[in-house]
């Protein structure tokens, strides 16, 4: 048998590369991702990262300690042009300047978001002042949350929450219900509705709230694939995910 060499030949140039660290039990942001890029041209990895309950501010913090290592194994030595860290309470626990640090440890190129940053400048893009947030976490988080958006200079005029202690059960609330519950919320001091955590299923109802309150509703995977793609330049109008993919 006669062997011959061939020579590779590699692709000049990449579609934008996204890396996602998502928590080791989150059940949603990975399908929120996808069902809302699918059809761009964009590399999308994912990395997970092993998170610790019950979740409180403490186990958040120790959580973001493993960052730069997670980091560093989505694709070892290669470039990524943004990368998203998949934890709202973590990011107000740990702080968005903290992430971003571990992050470009590893990889100093890529640009860096995080739920609650982009949720903030999701907010300022509508000029939200008066807001009210729901989360699914224990009261000590769920106040951390409120507190977090309060000295970012936003009114919080109501606020409710789930006390859910276990980021896997937050992956098993039942959609319906949360629908029939966020659809309940009293939003006439409000001019929108914040819904916090990647882990609960509220990007796939989203429109059907805004519809049924009549108002302006975000929630952490919404922003944070939204802020994605503006930092990676691919952010042109969608449908049937919320206004905000509509603000173009």
């Amino acid at each position: 048998m006669h062997s011959i060499k061939i020579e590779p030949k590699y692709i000049s140039k990449s579609n934008p590369r996204v890396g996602l660290i998502a928590l080791a039990s989150d059940f949603m942001i990975e399908k929120d991702f996808i069902d809302v890029i699918k059809n761009k041209d964009i590399d999308f990895f994912v990395n997970r990262i092993e998170c610790y309950n019950p979740l409180t501010t403490e186990n958040l913090i120790k959580m973001s300690e493993k960052v730069t290592e997670v980091t560093k194994n989505i694709l070892p030595d290669q470039e990524i042009d943004c990368v998203v860290y998949g934890c709202t309470s973590g990011t107000i626990a740990a702080g968005h300047d903290q992430i971003e640090k571990k992050v470009k440890l590893a990889k100093p190129e890529a640009n860096v978001t995080t739920p609650s940053t982009a949720a903030i400048k999701a907010l300022k893009k509508f000029n939200i002042k008066n807001l009210s947030v729901f989360t699914p976490y224990s009261k000590e988080l769920n106040d951390e949350v409120v507190e977090y958006f309060r000295n970012e200079g936003f009114n919080i005029v109501s606020n409710s929450y789930f006390a859910i202690e276990s980021d896997s059960d937050i992956g098993k609330v039942d959609q319906n219900y949360l629908y029939d519950i966020l659809s309940k919320i009293d939003l006439k001091d409000a001019d929108a509705l914040f819904v916090s955590c990647t882990a609960l299923p509220v990007l796939p109802i989203i429109e059907k709230l805004e519809k049924k309150l009549d108002k302006i509703v975000l929630s952490s995977n919404q922003a944070l694939i939204w802020d994605t793609l503006e930092r990676i330049g691919k952010n042109k109008s969608i449908e049937g995910f919320g206004k905000l993919f509509k603000s173009h």
